[in-house]
């Protein structure tokens, strides 16, 4: 069979006169390959690639009365905690023959477009990272029959939450830092608006720091949380504090990273002189020197165990419910 550019899109009917079967059998063969036989299966698929052929989501979802299609939007792509996140979220639709459709949204107002894109879409359930919208996606929300999830972020969700205790484990690197010996410790944080996984964390530290009768004021923030450029913005606040600094909690390991990075440019000796714990467990975090002590949250069990509750939310007892996917404080050298 010669492909040809016909100037129009292939349907389904093309492919089952060209695999000799019936539309209901080229059907089936993409959307329940179980019902149909593996020789007759294989020429549709064969038929359907040289005819350029892709199923309409959309018409088959309205046709069935379900949708197929999950929508998630994450504010980055650019570590590695939101690659084995949407890694989770893509392979619990893989498990239930769903497709993950995903939108960068770097602001509250880039999230509400995402989640009207959705709901235009009619997806089949969404995922959102964190509970911190603007009031206009919450009304949106609100308004949209739509299962939700929530992820990253433990608490009063709109309805499904899963993620894990930033606090417990903000108390868990504050007291690390403690138990060695540190006594001028720092956070590093962000207050850029829809931030509330960071936001949550400097009550925490204070509070800490004042149980352990130290300084609970060593709070600077960076501009951008994934980005190697705020390692020397940190140091550089960090250092232009009174008094020296001899431990540090970064907001991901990317600030942590290229905060050891720049101490090694200036010749201060980390752990030495200024310990430094990060946050993610990133590729980067095992393999720089020295390697970082770092809060582990565990991204592909938030976003695969995302896409089970969303596949569940007709069950009563899954509506409003939360998850708690756990962390680790994963102690390397750094710290």
């Amino acid at each position: 069979m010669k492909p040809t550019r016909s100037g129009r899109i292939a349907t389904m009917q093309d492919v089952a006169q060209a695999a000799k079967v019936s539309s209901m059998t080229v059907s089936n063969a993409f959307r329940h390959p179980h019902r149909v036989q593996e020789a007759t299966r294989l020429k549709v698929l064969e038929a359907a690639f040289e005819l350029g052929y892709v199923p309409n989501l959309a018409a088959g979802h309205l046709a069935a009365g379900k949708s197929l299609v999950i929508g998630a939007a994450v504010p980055s792509v650019r570590n590695s905690s939101f690659y084995k996140y949407v890694t989770g979220l893509r392979d619990g639709c893989d498990a239930h023959g769903h497709k993950l459709i995903v939108m960068v949204a770097d602001t509250l107002q880039q999230e509400r477009e995402a989640v009207e894109t959705f709901i235009g879409l009619r997806v089949a359930g969404i995922v959102l990272i964190g509970n911190d919208h603007d009031p206009s996606t919450i009304d949106l929300l609100g308004k949209s029959s739509i299962p939700l999830v929530e992820s990253w972020l433990l608490g009063e969700p709109l309805d499904m939450a899963i993620g894990y205790r930033i606090d417990e484990a903000v108390r868990a690197a504050c007291r690390h830092h403690i138990a060695a010996g540190r006594r001028r410790i720092a956070l590093v944080g962000n207050d850029s608006p829809g931030t509330r996984r960071f936001k949550e964390r400097p009550p925490v530290f204070r509070e800490e720091m004042r149980k352990a009768g130290l300084p609970e004021h060593l709070i600077v923030d960076v501009d951008e949380p994934h980005g190697f450029s705020s390692g020397r913005q940190a140091l550089d606040a960090l250092l232009a504090l009174e008094g020296a600094v001899d431990a540090v909690i970064c907001p991901t390991d990317v600030v942590a990273a290229s905060m050891v990075f720049e101490c090694t440019r200036r010749g201060i000796d980390v752990p030495g002189q200024i310990a430094i714990i990060g946050w993610g467990d990133y590729e980067i975090a095992s393999t720089i020197s020295p390697s970082l002590t770092t809060v582990k949250p565990h991204p592909w069990e938030m976003g695969n165990g995302a896409i089970a509750m969303l596949m569940e939310h007709n069950s009563a007892e899954i509506r409003h419910r939360t998850v708690d996917t756990g962390f680790g404080l994963i102690v390397r050298e750094s710290a």
